[in-house]
């Protein structure tokens, strides 16, 4: 009867895990679907098309629980266009706010452009007929996952301590206009409290012809340091390549200009862009679900004290983060990483409750060999005091009570590490790692 119940709980999360992936890539084809639309006829920057293509971003912002600070009508601007012309854009804006209070008064600003080329007139047979830029790559794609990116971090908001927010830029397309009147004291007014600008344009593809990829001339100990927190703190399967010391052509300019720290995500350009070829049709949906969830375990990473510089000070004295140590923690003579296969997965005990509580929310995982299990995540934080002894042990995510509790026990009888460095001196260091439980198909 056991084995039957695991057989039945496997199958069932299964279910569970697809669909949510499945869920995920009909949301983004949605929205593509619904910004290329040629009812929007291209996106052109100061049409009606582009009008609403900001009202279907502020609808699906307001939608998904983002605090709005723009009306539906955005924050308008007027701008002239090389041929002269005297047209008008938007920009949407919407805030997730942070819970620490003395970081939620600090911005990360996660963007995209949603306007693009319009359409072109050609002679048919003697008939005037329109050909549409339907833009999917550029950028409906970031437009899409930005919208996603902002659902998932509305749901985790409670793991935000500084704040985000969420800025659909107009007229990219002349000369960057939405983003340069954002990056003022008249688009924004708290822009001196931006602490970087995460960009996304062109997510629409994949593969070793257009790979995921991070632009930015941010140090790389920085975001080496970034996605290094990422990775330890969560369950991501998108890995993007780095590009120090490169910056992308797009709205992250203004920033730029401003002193703002910048990054882009994309996956490039296409053989498509700035064609009439650039459809919904040829998008990898698949991989924008995954960029999508990678995005937003950065930003969450960005919005966290123990990154860009913050600190964390506790009664006993201050305590550093892994990047900030010259020298981080070691245990038994290696990196902290060894903890994790020294000693917790050596102690650690699958909760006998776990299959009669039923293994819903379970991660499947399917290795080089075809080998199928199933993992459940605990993140567990903890402080490797000066004298190596470890304190402070607590649940950042929870999983299940069993399975918190598991882990809370084999992390809390740690032995004696050696101490993080700092300037030749011993110090506290945080330290957080994800604790897997793995169930193998029977």
């Amino acid at each position: 009867m056991k084995m039957i119940r695991t057989i039945l709980a496997m199958a069932l999360l299964y279910a569970a895990t697809a669909a949510s992936a499945q869920s995920l890539e009909a949301s983004l084809r949605s929205h593509i679907g619904q910004i290329c639309s040629p009812a929007l006829e291209g996106r052109k920057a100061g049409t009606p098309g582009e009008k609403k293509a900001a009202g279907y971003l502020y609808d699906q912002l307001e939608k998904m629980g983002v605090t709005m600070l723009t009306s539906r009508e955005g924050d308008t601007f007027s701008i002239i266009t090389a041929q002269g012309d005297t047209i008008a854009s938007r920009n949407i804006v919407g805030i997730i706010e942070g819970c620490d209070e003395k970081l939620r008064d600090e911005y990360i600003v996660v963007g995209a452009h949603f306007d693009h080329l319009g359409y072109y007139m050609v002679n048919v047979d003697g008939v005037p007929q329109r050909r549409i830029y339907p833009g999917a790559d550029a950028n409906a794609s970031g437009v899409a996952v930005l919208t996603e990116v902002a659902r998932i971090l509305t749901e985790e908001s409670d793991a935000l301590d500084r704040s985000v927010i969420v800025a659909g830029f107009g007229a990219m397309e002349e000369e960057f206009a939405g983003s340069r009147y954002f990056a003022t004291e008249g688009g924004f007014s708290h822009i001196a409290d931006v602490k970087m600008m995460v960009n996304l344009d062109m997510l629409g593809r994949g593969g070793s012809a257009n790979p995921f990829e991070i632009y930015t001339a941010i140090e790389p100990k920085t975001i080496n340091a970034l996605t290094g927190y990422v990775l330890e703190h969560e369950s991501v399967t998108a890995r993007p390549a780095i590009h120090n010391g490169m910056v992308f052509p797009s709205d992250n300019l203004a920033f730029k200009q401003a002193g703002i720290p910048n990054l882009t995500f994309s996956t490039g350009i296409s053989g498509e862009y700035r064609t009439v070829r650039d459809t919904p049709g040829l998008l990898q949906y698949d991989n924008m679900a995954a960029e999508a969830v990678y995005i937003a375990a950065f930003v969450k990473a960005l919005c966290s004290k123990e990154n860009l510089g913050a600190k964390d000070d506790a009664a006993e004295g201050r305590v550093y983060s892994m990047s900030e140590c010259d020298t981080p923690p070691e245990f038994f003579r290696g990196p902290a990483r060894g903890f994790l296969d020294k000693w917790v997965y050596k102690y650690l005990k699958y909760p006998q409750t776990a299959v009669a509580d039923g293994i819903e929310g379970f991660e499947k995982v399917t290795d080089k060999d075809g080998n199928v299990s199933y993992k459940a995540v605990v993140h567990v934080s903890f402080i490797v005091e000066a004298d190596g002894s470890v304190s402070n042990v607590k649940i950042e995510r929870s999983f299940r009570e069993s399975f918190d509790s598991e882990a809370l026990r084999v992390v809390s009888a740690s032995p004696k590490w050696k101490a993080g460095m700092v300037d030749g001196k011993k110090v506290r260091t945080k330290i957080t790692i994800p604790v897997e439980f793995r169930l193998r198909k029977r």
